[in-house]
C-alpha cells in the first residue's frame, strides 16, 4: 500500500514542524539486576546511562542503546524494584520492534534467544520473545531508509546486531479510526486499520494500534510508561503551541539533563513525549565510558551518599569485558 506523505505540520506562526522520529521508549522493571543482564548482554545493547528517576530519585532511572546512545535506538527502564508484573490494556503499548539487516540475523537471534533461554516464534521476517518480566517483542527486517544504530558486543557479530527501534503497537479501544493528533498534529500517515508510519527527517517508524484484549491494564513490571518522539532543539516550544491548540494539556519543558521534554496523553491514554537531541549521553561522562558510573542529577547531588548506600549495586557489561580482556592480556604477557 502506498504511504501517504504526511509533509510538515504547521503551527499557528506558519512555522513548519516535522518530528525527527523516535527518541526513545521508557519502560519499568522490578529488577534491575536482571534488566541489565538482559538488554545489556543477551540483546547486546549498550548501557549508556545508569542514572536515577527525577520524580523518586531512589529508583534507577537506566538507558540502553547504541554505542552512542543515539535517538532511534534508546529504551530506558523505572527501577521500581520487587515491583510485580504488569498486564498492557487499552491506552498501553504491548509490543516493542527492533530492526536487524536480514533473514540471517533472524536466525542468528533465534538460536542465541534459545541458548540464553527464551522461547521465540520465527515467522516470515519476524522472531518474537518476551523479555524476563513478560514485555512482547519483536525483531523485524529493518526499514531501508534508516540508518543502522548498532551496540557492539562481542558474542554478537555486527552484521547481526539489532540496528535501533523500528516500531511499536499499543492497545487502544476503536483501534481502527483515524487518530487526528497524530495525523494533523504530529504528522504521521495514516496505512489503514490502525496502522500508522511517521516519516521523520531522520529515521522512519511504525505506529500501530490493536483492539485490547482487556480494558483495565495494570502498570508494574514489563510494561511501557511512555513514548517519546524526536525534535530539533528549537522547534520544542513550537510543538508545545501546537499540541496544546489541538486539545491535549501539554507539560512544561522539563529538563531531563540528557535531553528537554514536554508531555502529554493522546487521546487513547497513551504518555506522549516530544524530546530534544541536546544536549545527549556524553555531556556528564567520557564517551568510551558511558554508563559505567552512577550519575546523580544536580538537583540531588547531595542525596549521592545516601543514594549509593540504598541502590543495589549493578555492573555494567562492558566493564566486566574489558577486565576479563585485560586479565588475560596480563596472564599472556606473563606467560
Amino acid at each position: 500500500m502506498a504511504v501517504p506523505a504526511p509533509g510538515p505540520a504547521p503551527t499557528g506562526d506558519g512555522a513548519d514542524l516535522r518530528l525527527d522520529g523516535l527518541h526513545h521508549i521508557t519502560m519499568i522493571t522490578g529488577d534491575a539486576v536482571a534488566n541489565v543482564g538482559f538488554y545489556a548482554d543477551v540483546l547486546g545493547l549498550r548501557l549508556v546511562k545508569k542514572t536515577v528517576n527525577f520524580d523518586q530519585p531512589n529508583a534507577y532511572h537506566l538507558y540502553f542503546g547504541d554505542e552512542v546512545g543515539a535517538p532511534g535506538s534508546i529504551l530506558t527502564w523505572f527501577d521500581f524494584d520487587g515491583a510485580g508484573r504488569g498486564r498492557a490494556g487499552a491506552g498501553m503499548i504491548h509490543r516493542i520492534q527492533f530492526g536487524v539487516a536480514d533473514d540471517d540475523s533472524l536466525d542468528f537471534w533465534a538460536a542465541r534467544l534459545r541458548v540464553k533461554g527464551y522461547a521465540s516464534t520465527r515467522s516470515d521476517g519476524s522472531v518474537r520473545f518476551d523479555d524476563f518480566e513478560g514485555l512482547n517483542l519483536e525483531l523485524v527486517l529493518a526499514d531501508e531508509r534508516n540508518r543502522p544504530l548498532r551496540a557492539a558486543h562481542p558474542e554478537v557479530p555486527a552484521e547481526y546486531a539489532i540496528l535501533g527501534v523500528e516500531g511499536a503497537r499499543a492497545y487502544a479501544n476503536r483501534a481502527w479510526d483515524e487518530d487526528g493528533l497524530l495525523t494533523e498534529t504530529l504528522g504521521f500517515g495514516n496505512l489503514g486499520r490502525g496502522e500508522y508510519r511517521l516519516d521523520g527527517t531522520d529515521r522512519r517508524f511504525r505506529w500501530a494500534l490493536d483492539p485490547p484484549p482487556v480494558l483495565r491494564g495494570r502498570q508494574g513490571g514489563g510494561t511501557v510508561h511512555h513514548i517519546a518522539w524526536a525534535t530539533p532543539d528549537e522547534d520544542q516550544l513550537a510543538w508545545q503551541r501546537r499540541v496544546a491548540e489541538a486539545g491535549p494539556y501539554v507539560t512544561d519543558v522539563r529538563d531531563r539533563d540528557y535531553f528537554k521534554s514536554i508531555y502529554f496523553r493522546e487521546p487513547r491514554g497513551v504518555l506522549f513525549e516530544i524530546a530534544t537531541h541536546a544536549p545527549g549521553f556524553a555531556v556528564d561522562e567520557d564517551p568510551d565510558h558511558l554508563g559505567e558510573e552512577l550519575r546523580v542529577p544536580e538537583m540531588y547531588a547531595h542525596l549521592r551518599p545516601q543514594l549509593e548506600q540504598i541502590l543495589k549495586p549493578l555492573v555494567n557489561p562492558r566493564v566486566t569485558l574489558r577486565e576479563q580482556a585485560e586479565a588475560e592480556r596480563a596472564e599472556q604477557a606473563g606467560s
